[in-house]
């Protein structure tokens, strides 16, 4: 099987579809994108990369960094995160308020942004100096050396960030949240605005697909038990309230973001970035979704 041939077929038929899409609205920064920019690449556990369209743009990754914060929470907390966040998809959307009221301040999981709150709130009361050791975390699991904050993107998630502040100030009410939440919201934006390119967050996410280790330093990042875990999480949780329709036509943990990108894994196989700016009814990639859907019924190579 040709993989590169494949990409490269798969990307020309979604590329011509109609894209049905729309740019995300509520941050402003991200209107201001190209609605046409496409981009793919893969890197393989073989040491295979393949990447085509505009796949060395550097994009918001916005909620993928979710993962991301997830994995050095966890490697730092162990199994003591889970008394602060759940495991359970939450069937709502991602900023949500309805589920804290009645489930005491517990998000459902770290991927809606109650939950990534909480994961934000661990790291800065385990890390001395968070945004920088965050950053070390980051180029620790890539190749890349460029991988920076957006302060334009930061600037204007914080504009308009009037529910996740709400959300933030919901679980200090509850005592989920112990730094203070002003501060937490603004390493959670920061952390959002990070931008990296197709090829430089499926080489990075290549440590879920390796067990927990890097593949290009061979450094255990976390556990295998955590590793499957995270997987797990991706696979339930990632794509919110459409994580069912994604497990149903794509078959690979995955996340994705508001700034049109789509990151998946295939454990022990490959991880494989997608991004096209415009979304879906469900805040997901339209083409992006598209993309990977006949990816993996072209390959044969899903989980199920």
């Amino acid at each position: 099987m040709d993989i590169k041939e494949i990409v490269q077929s798969v990307f020309d038929r979604t590329k011509g579809i109609e894209d049905k899409g729309k740019l995300a609205s509520y941050i402003p920064e991200l209107k201001n994108v190209d609605p046409d920019s496409f981009g793919v690449h893969i890197s393989t556990t073989n040491h295979l990369n393949f990447g085509v369209g505009n796949y060395h743009d550097k994009f918001s990754i916005q909620s993928i960094v979710k993962v991301l914060s997830l994995a050095m929470a966890y490697s730092l907390l162990g199994e003591d995160l889970w008394q602060r966040v759940k495991v359970e998809p939450s069937g709502t959307a991602f900023n949500s308020l309805v589920q804290l009221e009645v489930e005491n301040g517990i998000p459902r999981n770290p991927f809606i942004n109650a939950g990534a709150l909480v994961v934000t709130d661990v790291l800065m009361s385990s890390l001395n100096n968070p945004q920088q050791d965050f950053l070390a975390f980051l180029k620790n699991l890539s190749k890349s050396n460029s991988i920076a904050y957006s302060n334009k993107i930061t600037a204007s998630e914080k504009k308009v960030g009037y529910r996740n502040a709400a959300l933030c100030n919901f679980l200090k009410s509850f005592h989920n949240i112990d730094n203070d939440p002003t501060d937490v919201l603004d390493f959670y934006f920061k952390m959002c605005s990070i931008e990296m390119s197709c090829e430089e967050l499926s080489q990075l996410f290549l440590f879920l697909a390796n067990g927990g280790c890097t593949l290009h330093k061979n450094n255990r990042i976390i556990t295998r038990s955590q590793t499957k875990r995270i997987n797990a999480l991706m696979q339930t949780c990632g794509f919110y309230d459409e994580s069912g329709d994604f497990a149903f036509r794509v078959g690979l943990p995955g996340k994705s973001g508001v700034g049109g990108g789509i990151v998946a894994v295939h454990p022990k196989e490959y991880a494989i970035a997608v991004w096209s700016p415009p979304l879906n009814q469900k805040g997901n990639s339209y083409k992006g979704m598209r993309f990977l859907e006949e990816f993996t019924t072209r390959t044969e190579l899903s989980i199920f």
